[in-house]
């Protein structure tokens, strides 16, 4: 079964579409839209949004998303989300757990936008247990009962884990994956080994760069391994989001340049 979004066209001639996180400028996350857009930087824009105990939120308010659903129709962007928290049950197991309640906000609040994705993480307690299993499951029944389409929620695996982790859930729920390129590097698995598998059920990809620690510019990553990442996705061809998910200017665009001069090398091969 694949639940990869149909495909869709790319500024950049590539099969999927480029993105970057909300946070490429040091400001809020509409400057950083309104910027990227007027400049044409990216296909699609993670909005990272998070909501705190002490009250610290950046979650838009309805001025904002309508703000933002005009600048996707102007430039022909798209959003993906990230949500929160990583998703669980409360300790008696019911719904009563703020990671599902800021999860249906979220949700709930960005639907005008029509994300492409959302992007969210499972809480890591026990992982892989038989008890695990059941809570994300049930966890995840609740979340699916707010979107419109189960494919839409798209679950990463993290550098934590075993990459196979996700699969007993995967198993049994019509969801989609983020596969986090830079978090398989980190651990030391080849994405090689697994992106055959896991691309027709991935939504969204997060590509980084490892230096000092991850989430950095992906000019750090030698062209003898990424350019075989990037043969497989266009050898597929995979025609969802690829976000370059760094948080500073200069990351962003020293890995946008990385990964459009790694596609200009694949395509003189024969794949």
């Amino acid at each position: 079964m694949s639940t990869a979004p149909e495909r869709t066209v790319s500024r950049f001639g590539t099969p999927f579409r480029v993105g970057s996180t909300s946070y490429v400028y040091p400001d809020d996350i509409l400057p950083n839209v309104e910027r990227l857009a007027a400049d044409g930087d990216v296909d699609d824009i993670e909005l990272i949004l998070f909501e705190v105990d002490d009250g610290t939120t950046n979650l838009p308010n309805s001025h904002t998303i309508d703000r933002l659903c005009s600048l996707a129709a102007q430039h022909s962007l798209t959003y993906s989300v990230h949500l929160p928290l990583d998703l669980a049950l409360a300790a008696d197991g019911s719904a009563q757990h703020q990671s599902l309640f800021k999860a249906e906000r979220v949700i709930r609040l960005t639907q005008p936008l029509t994300p492409s994705a959302y992007v969210f993480h499972l809480d890591g307690q026990g992982v892989q247990t038989a008890n695990w299993i059941d809570r994300a499951l049930r966890a995840l029944e609740i979340v699916i009962s707010w979107v419109d389409e189960p494919s839409l929620l798209a679950v990463e695996n993290l550098e934590t884990w075993s990459p196979h982790y996700l699969e007993p859930i995967l198993e049994r729920l019509p969801i989609s994956r983020t596969t986090d390129i830079g978090h398989l590097w980190k651990t030391g698995v080849s994405p090689l080994n697994v992106l055959d598998a896991w691309l027709p059920r991935t939504r969204v990809i997060h590509l980084h760069g490892i230096g000092e620690r991850d989430h950095k510019s992906l000019a750090l990553m030698p062209a003898e391994q990424l350019d075989p990442v990037v043969a497989a996705l266009l050898r597929m061809p995979y025609c969802g989001v690829l976000t370059l998910e760094v948080f500073e200017t200069a990351d962003f665009f020293s890995s946008r340049a990385a990964l459009l001069e790694s596609v200009a090398r694949v395509r003189t091969w024969a794949i």
